[in-house]
């Protein structure tokens, strides 16, 4: 069994590989090659989660542990941990354990990457950004893989944090100079994007509840994954033309899906699995200079596409600890 750190990983994928895989796994969701039980979801004190994420496709196991800890920002501990085991699927011999943090916060940027990547058919955007935690990070770098990005917008609730995430972001950037700008308010960071990233732990929604500033874009929101967590206002929907989820749980696990359902703020039939459009039974050409918006909660199936990339590649070129 192979053990790969966080740095074995890094220097064994590119966002464009993890992409790719994100895509492969949405097609086998949509053709229901895997068998993924729900995940086990353990909360204390209504903040500190424990999720247990299986999931079998017809060449691999992996089973991912993962903590989401939001306090632990103030103890400049990543609030999201995790480990990743993957196993052989017709014998169950242990492949390879690989750092789950690092993961969780790559595999992450790379949902959201190929949610742009095919949900604005603009070659040049704007991108604007809502929380500079780590995985902000990755979602930005990914987003630069999948457009053309000429300016970044960032807001944040503590802004001194903000010049060390731009620093961190221009060293994972390689393509053409991008123009950083910090935002005082959200209302500011809307109005100049064209893509609006939310990546909050929050529980009251992070952007303005103003129509009339929320029309024409593309939003991606990652950071709700509970009932009672939502980053999106209640003018969005009545704006939004689709909107599109990573998996159908993302219906029972996020305020920002089970909140506007449950109140009627849309119709249950303009919820639909982004999975469609990766398998070309949609397209968005009928989308065009409409409002859509992306909402992912992640799933096993992901870590699984991307672990097996991660773990051929480090045979491939003899990367990681062997363990007896």
């Amino acid at each position: 069994m192979l053990a790969l750190s966080k740095n074995d990983i890094f220097n064994l994928i590119t966002m464009d590989d993890a992409m790719d895989a994100i895509e492969q796994a949405y097609q086998a969701y949509h053709s229901k090659q895997f068998l993924m039980p729900q995940r086990t979801q353990i909360t204390k004190d209504n903040k500190d989660t424990l999720l247990f994420m299986p999931c079998f496709s017809a060449k691999r196991l992996g089973s991912k542990i993962v903590t989401v800890f939001p306090e632990n920002a103030k103890k400049a501990l990543p609030s999201t941990q995790g480990l990743m085991l993957l196993n052989d699927s017709e014998t169950g011999n242990p492949l390879a354990i690989m750092d789950g943090t690092f993961l969780t916060a790559f595999r992450t940027g790379a949902v959201g990457g190929v949610a742009i990547r095919h949900l604005t058919e603009k070659k040049k955007i704007n991108l604007g950004l809502i929380g500079t935690g780590v995985q902000g990070k990755y979602l930005v770098l990914a987003a630069c893989r999948a457009k053309d990005v000429s300016n970044i917008y960032l807001y944040n609730r503590t802004q001194s944090k903000i010049p060390q995430f731009i620093q961190e972001v221009k060293q994972g950037i390689d393509r053409e100079p991008i123009t950083f700008h910090i935002c005082e308010n959200t209302n500011e960071l809307v109005q100049a994007s064209d893509v609006v990233i939310t990546a909050t732990t929050s529980y009251q929604p992070v952007l303005p509840d103003r129509a009339d500033i929320l029309v024409n874009k593309l939003f991606i929101g990652i950071g709700s994954y509970q009932p009672d967590m939502r980053e999106f206002p209640k003018a969005l929907y009545s704006s939004v033309s689709k909107i599109y989820i990573d998996t159908s749980d993302a219906s029972a696990e996020s305020g920002d899906i089970i909140t506007p359902l449950k109140n009627h703020w849309i119709p249950g039939d303009r919820v639909v699995p982004f999975s469609t459009i990766i398998a070309r039974e949609e397209s968005i050409s009928q989308l065009k200079n409409k409002t859509i918006l992306f909402k992912s909660v992640g799933m096993s199936l992901f870590d699984l596409f991307v672990a097996n990339v991660i773990y051929d590649k480090a045979v491939q070129h003899g990367v990681g600890k062997n363990i007896d």
